[in-house]
């Protein structure tokens, strides 16, 4: 016999729950932990999951874990979250507030983490009812805002097996209760780069006895950025900009070595891959007429986050059944980065945007990466019915789900 629908039974849940949800999201407000030291987050975590009979697993690494849910030889579907803070101060006057100097959840991390803890517990309450169409995985990883983190995970296996992908993230131009999907890129890939020139140096008398390495640099500085604008499809918007020239000493002397430093961002996939190899060939042949050596360190960031039509339409699916189609907003892409793209080089999926911002418009924006940023607590339910109804909805491949009657649930603080 059918039960309730999913809606009724995350809204139950919810209500039961809707005061330890809070109140382990300010917790982890109130001691955020940066890239690869969030040992406290991971071990209240663990208790969690735990408490609600499943089995979490601790990266390798010390901080972050997977925890399944279900068995069997069913679909599965992974759930991200991340769990680390930024290096700012907390400038709110909030009871919640950041009690580590220097140190503050400015980016939603603390908000993504709690929604994934309430969903799996709901989850796996479900999976206890025979419920489950399949199994979840949850990952929540260290290290979003430094790159390493979801290379962590998926060197640890948190992808084997699995068939499909989300996450979500704070967004305070959407306000709570409204969720932004998009297809194709959502983010943008960013990547440093640094490049040395080296060659005999000398008197500036006498520059052709030398490799000018000065002038070459300022080839270098302005002649490549022009290059790759003729060799890169106009649509991939590539942009490389120096943040730092420097070369030589004195007036009168040309140096034997140069540096420049910038950023690569670029918002198509293909062209962030062809990136490195195209940028050395044309580093090459600007350098090549100055009689100087070019070495190029490209230190790879993180690939545009590339959403998959099917994923996106299963998030929608979710969306219409649970808060209904008036909650979706269209949501452009971002230059940001986001190292949840690293996922989906690996298996389809899809990142949504979820409002943040207060049911006042005219209220300041509490923006991302600043100490001011706080969210409408209101959105952690609304990020709760996505991902549990997400789930289950991919897990169907697509069938709106219907559910058993509840189990009782385990607590979360």
């Amino acid at each position: 016999m059918q039960g309730r629908d999913l809606q009724e039974q995350l809204t139950a849940f919810l209500a039961r729950r809707k005061r330890e949800i809070i109140e382990f999201r300010r917790d982890l407000h109130m001691h955020p932990e940066l890239a690869f030291a969030e040992h406290r987050t991971t071990q209240r975590l663990a208790d969690r999951l735990r408490a609600a009979g499943l089995e979490p697993v601790v990266l390798p690494q010390g901080t972050g874990l997977i925890c399944d849910i279900g068995s069997g030889d069913g679909p599965m579907v992974a759930l991200r979250a991340d769990l680390d803070a930024l290096p700012l101060t907390d400038e709110k006057d909030v009871p919640y507030r950041s009690t580590v100097p220097g140190a503050a959840h400015a980016c939603g991390h603390d908000v993504h983490t709690t929604i994934l803890l309430a969903t799996g517990v709901f989850l796996a309450q479900q999976a206890r009812a025979g419920a489950l169409p399949g199994r979840v995985r949850l990952l929540f990883q260290p290290a979003e805002e430094l790159p390493g983190g979801a290379r962590e995970v998926i060197n640890a296996g948190g992808l084997d097996g699995v068939d499909r992908i989300f996450a979500l993230h704070c967004d305070p131009r959407l306000k709570a209760g409204q969720v932004g999907l998009r297809v194709g890129p959502i983010t943008a890939a960013c990547d440093q780069l640094l490049v040395r020139l080296s060659g005999p140096g000398g008197h500036t008398a006498r520059p052709h006895l030398t490799a000018d390495l000065v002038y070459a640099l300022g080839k270098v500085v302005t002649e490549l950025p022009a290059a790759l604008s003729r060799r890169v499809d106009p649509r991939a918007s590539f942009s490389l900009v120096w943040g730092r020239v420097a070369a030589g000493s004195a007036a009168n002397a040309i140096p034997d070595d140069a540096v420049a430093e910038g950023t690569v961002r670029c918002l198509d996939d293909a062209a962030w891959h062809a990136a490195p190899g195209l940028i050395q060939e044309l580093l090459d042949s600007v350098v090549g007429a100055y009689g100087a050596s070019v070495e190029l360190n490209y230190r790879r960031g993180v690939p545009p986050t590339v959403n998959e039509a099917d994923s996106v339409q299963m998030l929608r699916d979710a969306c219409t059944q649970m808060l209904g189609e008036q909650a979706i907003a269209s949501t452009p892409q971002s230059l940001g980065g986001e190292d949840f793209a690293w996922y989906l080089e690996q298996v389809p999926g899809a990142l949504a945007r979820l409002g943040t911002h207060g049911p006042n418009w005219d209220s300041p924006m509490l923006d991302l990466h600043r100490g001011t940023f706080d969210v409408d607590e209101n959105a952690i339910g609304v990020g709760v019915q996505l991902m549990a109804a997400t789930a289950l909805t991919a897990l169907w491949d697509g069938r709106r789900p219907r559910t058993e009657e509840p189990v009782e649930d385990a607590a979360l603080a």
